[in-house]
């Protein structure tokens, strides 16, 4: 990277599947961390301190994003404690707590669902975007940018779990509206899609899913990791794919190219 300091990256759900897969990988490549999650702090010693090895600055902050004053006292703390913001990654999500027809889902999960994976992220980058500008203005050579973790879920329908797939469609648009609004300001916005991977989200459906991917679900047969969606994070938010904002990019093996 062209700079001297390490840039600083917020992401939400940083400790856990997806979100330490990206932590993983940003720490190994110059980035500190803050990092945001529902867990008391005690319960996440080990991944923070495995990412504090690999040398990185890591501060975390436990609260919920559904919640408007814990954004902001996630966005307050990494400010006090850095002094300086450059990236934001959307990660935090959740699943349904029950599976359910869609006939018979209820309107409670719904908003359950939507309050963290789409009202959460929405509210939380409209509280970072300006920051990002100002980071940008600042320091014109130090990396900068957003990446919202969507799904492949925001077109591909599973009719047992309505409300994720709409809580991730509504994601995605949050990413390109982002997008717009911020492109004259410098700040890229990314949309990146994972399929299925392997995390504790998707462990209660490892055997069902071993046996479709062994039937050719996935055209790379195999499991998507955590550090297969945290490199293709990072490389966005080095800065070498400058005039690709708004770029929607699947981290999935292949599992939304439409066949045959």
């Amino acid at each position: 990277m062209s700079t001297t300091r390490r840039p600083v990256a917020l992401i939400t759900g940083g400790t856990r599947g997806i979100g330490l897969g990206i932590a993983r990988v940003l720490a190994s490549r110059g980035w500190d961390l803050a990092l945001g999650g529902m867990r008391p702090a005690p319960e996440v010693e080990g991944a923070v301190g495995e990412l504090r090895d690999s040398g990185a600055d890591v501060f975390y902050v436990a609260g919920d994003i559904a919640k408007a004053a814990d954004r902001s006292a996630l966005v307050d703390a990494t400010e006090a404690h850095f002094g300086r913001l450059n990236a934001l990654v959307n990660n935090a999500g959740r699943a349904p707590r029950v599976r359910a027809d869609l006939l018979e889902a209820t309107e409670e999960s719904f908003e359950d669902v939507l309050r963290t994976n789409l009202n959460g992220p929405y509210f939380l980058t409209q509280r970072v975007a300006p920051r990002l500008v100002r980071q940008r203005r600042a320091a014109p050579g130090e990396p900068v940018g957003i990446v919202f973790v969507t799904s492949v879920s925001a077109t591909m329908v599973s009719p047992n779990r309505g409300e994720y797939c709409v809580s991730k469609a509504g994601l995605a648009m949050a990413a390109s509206l982002f997008a717009v609004r911020l492109a004259a300001d410098g700040v890229p916005v990314f949309d990146v899609r994972p399929g299925v991977i392997a995390t504790d989200m998707t462990a209660t459906v490892k055997e069902a899913y071993d046996q479709r991917i062994a039937d050719g679900l996935i055209p790379s047969g195999r499991w998507g990791t955590p550090e297969d969606v945290g490199k293709m994070v990072a490389a966005l938010l080095a800065g070498d794919v400058p005039y690709a904002t708004g770029s929607v990019i699947h981290v999935d093996g292949g599992l939304a190219v439409p066949r045959l």
